[in-house]
């Protein structure tokens, strides 16, 4: 009898510390999977932006306007511009960063197949409404249109674009 007793004993024990022991690894592994686990994105890009006026007689003022970045048909970053004035065959450069939204990137189904070919390729585009002034006496309304086909390359950490543009009335 008093094997008996002694045998169920250390059932029981054993019994309470694998328990405790599967309980310790499910909190350790809950732990590791919500805070190491998680992958995320951070992605700065410093940017500068110029601006030209390839038009001889007539200056462009532009109010201020935001630039959208997209990957794959989302957007993932806004870029804003200030209101500036270009005059008659002149430029205007502005200095900027961008933080990209990688949740949005990392969401996307192609973005392992993309980070598999070594590039991200994105598209910016910006609308900037103002006015044209023609030898400071004819004032129409106008659209300059700006696309850029960004490409980042992964292994090498470098950035290339280019541009086209379009002016409307």
């Amino acid at each position: 009898m008093e094997t008996d007793k002694t045998s169920r004993r250390g059932l029981k024990i054993c019994c309470g510390a694998t328990a405790i022991f599967l309980v310790i690894v499910i909190i350790i592994l809950t732990t590791l999977s919500l805070t190491i686990l998680n992958a995320t994105l951070n992605v700065t890009l410093n940017m500068l932006i110029t601006i030209e006026n390839r038009n001889r007689i007539g200056s462009f003022k532009y109010k201020n306007a935001t630039a959208y970045v997209h990957y794959r048909d989302s957007i993932v970053a806004e870029v804003p511009i200030q209101a500036d004035f270009v005059p008659a065959r002149g430029k205007v450069n502005m200095t900027t960063s961008v933080d990209l939204m990688g949740e949005t990137i990392l969401s996307n189904p192609n973005f392992m197949s993309d980070v598999a070919s070594g590039s991200l390729n994105m598209t910016s585009i910006a609308s900037l409404h103002g006015r044209v002034s023609i030898l400071n006496f004819l004032k129409l309304h106008a659209m300059a249109l700006s696309t850029c086909n960004i490409s980042c390359f992964i292994l090498t950490k470098t950035i290339d674009s280019k541009c086209k543009s379009k002016m409307k009335f």
